[in-house]
């Protein structure tokens, strides 16, 4: 399994709490860097991004393809499992209910395991990425998204921890009940809500 590398443990508190920070989480104001594995370099002439699964016909973008779709802005606060949340985060990108327009799911479609370039995986929901609540981000804080923080494009689901967000997303594939994905394997919550502090599969 590869390492855990994280840039970000044991940064010092930068503000005080708030009622948007989760119990356990500090303010920082950083954009710490985490990574499992050596970060991916994905040129955007090969870039693809799929639907498949339990989905009638599984479909396919490529990075001109998926730019085309409609895009949209995004405010949100950010919580990471290592304690630290990043409020106001900026990004644009495409909602996860723009793309689900363009499929038919299976009745038995209950959860999605997010699977990466770089071969990082992790499961969601599906009714957590529904209804506005995630979606692909390609730019953060008006600039493309850096290959370090998941670009050229990563998932983005803000009211999870931020480990189901993963980096350089390469497709959702829809499947019949839950299945762990790479940290949730090693023993990480399989949910990981951060206002309830779901950082182990203990926690759930």
């Amino acid at each position: 399994m590869a390492s855990f590398f994280n840039k970000g443990f044991g940064r010092r508190r930068e503000s005080v709490s708030s009622e948007r920070i989760p119990p356990g989480q500090y303010e920082t104001r950083d954009f710490p860097v985490l990574t499992a594995g050596p970060t991916p370099r994905i040129p955007l002439t090969t870039w693809s991004f799929a639907l498949e699964g339990l989905v009638e016909t599984p479909i396919q973008w490529s990075w001109e393809q998926f730019n085309a779709l409609p895009q949209q802005s995004f405010t949100n606060d950010i919580h990471c499992v290592t304690k630290w949340s990043k409020l106001d985060t900026h990004w644009e990108g495409v909602s996860i209910d723009t793309l689900l327009e363009h499929v038919n799911l299976k009745p038995e479609a209950s959860h999605v395991m997010a699977y990466s370039y770089g071969d990082y995986t992790t499961n969601i929901p599906l009714d957590d990425l529904r209804h506005g609540k995630a979606f692909v981000g390609l730019r953060f804080e008006g600039q493309p998204l850096a290959p370090e923080h998941g670009g050229p494009a990563r998932l983005v689901v803000p009211h999870l921890y931020f480990w189901k967000s993963a980096k350089w997303i390469k497709g959702l594939r829809f499947m019949e009940g839950d299945k762990p994905g790479f940290w949730e394997r090693g023993g990480y919550s399989m949910y990981g809500d951060p206002w309830k502090e779901q950082r182990y599969r203990s926690d759930d």
